[in-house]
């Protein structure tokens, strides 16, 4: 019988310790990637295969990190839902979900370090994916297998799971137009989000394609201070919207607000359209017109790929169900529209 190949062998042979050895095999940072890669070419050459006790030695845990301020995550039902349909999926393969809330960037690439240091976890999620995102490369470097809740796009063959945000707003925009407005806004997210950008991008492209006179985006950060200070400030300008769409509920909720407190009549004078439908959408007056999709769904859809490419390396990227309008009371024809009709 052939003797079984050992950490030792790979190590003598790579001219390295087998602490080196056990850091490369493992996706552990401690070693430079020249030599990761050449311990890694050496282990399939020897045909290295590792014992039962390690492949059983997972930490049967999935790792989310956020980098949201905590105040804005304690009211931001997507996340709630999101987190949901993950822990649903995981559960069920008696896996944890372990989550970590960051204030900042640097932070978060910290805990992926420490995270795939300690094993502490079999795979990641990454949520608020960035144009030109250096986790990506991160989890590349350390081995974390890993999911984008984000997309379209080349993420270096990291799968994604997304959904068409560009076929959603395009559809709010037709639905306005239709209605009579020419003068539409949006109130963004943070400016450098993937989703964010393509959001961006069709809104202006669609308000272009259907004549849109006025069209506008401004930024934000998801609060519902910012929401309403958006508002206040389309509303005040020269060429004051007669329709706004805004990029989650809780800004939609208090653009309302904010528009009641200026004596300003919502669907009358001002159309609103929430990204996101959530029971604050449905518990206002009027209630809101939203864009709405299980959250849950997608979120469980997400973990079930994390644990494909936990368990087999890779899964293909998945496109989920785009999201949809359903009108309510917060939209209707603009005011000077419904008069020349009347008249």
């Amino acid at each position: 019988m052939a003797k079984r190949v050992t950490i030792a062998d790979i190590a003598r042979e790579a001219g390295v310790s087998k602490g080196a050895v056990s850091y490369a095999l493992n996706g552990q940072p401690g070693v430079s990637d020249a030599t990761r890669d050449r311990i890694l070419e050496i282990a399939e050459q020897l045909r290295f295969a590792p014992s039962r006790g390690a492949t059983a030695s997972r930490a049967r845990a999935a790792g989310l990190v956020i980098c949201r301020p905590a105040r804005i995550l304690g009211v931001e039902p997507f996340f709630m839902e999101l987190i949901s349909g993950l822990e649903a999926a995981l559960s069920a393969s008696s896996c944890d979900l372990t989550i970590h809330v960051v204030p900042e960037h640097n932070a978060e690439l910290q805990v992926y370090e420490r995270w795939a240091a300690q094993r502490r976890v079999d795979g990641v999620f990454l949520v608020d994916v960035r144009v030109g995102d250096e986790r990506l490369e991160a989890v590349r470097r350390l081995r974390l297998p890993a999911v984008a809740i984000a997309g379209p796009g080349d993420f270096g063959g990291i799968t994604s799971v997304w959904s068409d945000d560009a076929a959603a707003i395009t559809d709010t925009v037709e639905y306005l137009a239709a209605l009579g407005h020419r003068n539409i806004a949006r109130v963004g997210g943070l400016p450098d989000l993937l989703h964010t950008v393509i959001r961006t991008e069709a809104f202006a492209a669609a308000c272009q394609r259907l004549g849109v006179q006025h069209a506008v985006t401004v930024p934000s950060d998801y609060s519902g201070e910012e929401g309403g200070r958006a508002t206040r400030r389309l509303l005040s300008s020269a060429e004051r919207p007669t329709a706004i769409i805004y990029d989650n509920d809780i800004m939609a909720v208090a653009g309302l607000g904010a528009a009641h407190e200026m004596g300003i009549a919502v669907p009358r004078d001002l159309s609103i359209v929430a990204w996101g439908d959530s029971l604050l959408c449905s518990v206002v007056h009027p209630p809101l017109t939203a864009l709405s999709r299980d959250v849950a769904a997608y979120g469980t859809v997400a973990a079930r790929h994390l644990l494909t490419v936990i368990s087999d390396g890779t899964a293909p990227s998945h496109q989920h169900a785009t999201a949809f309008l359903v009108p309510r009371g917060s939209t209707a024809r603009p005011s000077h529209v419904l008069a020349d009709t009347l008249g």
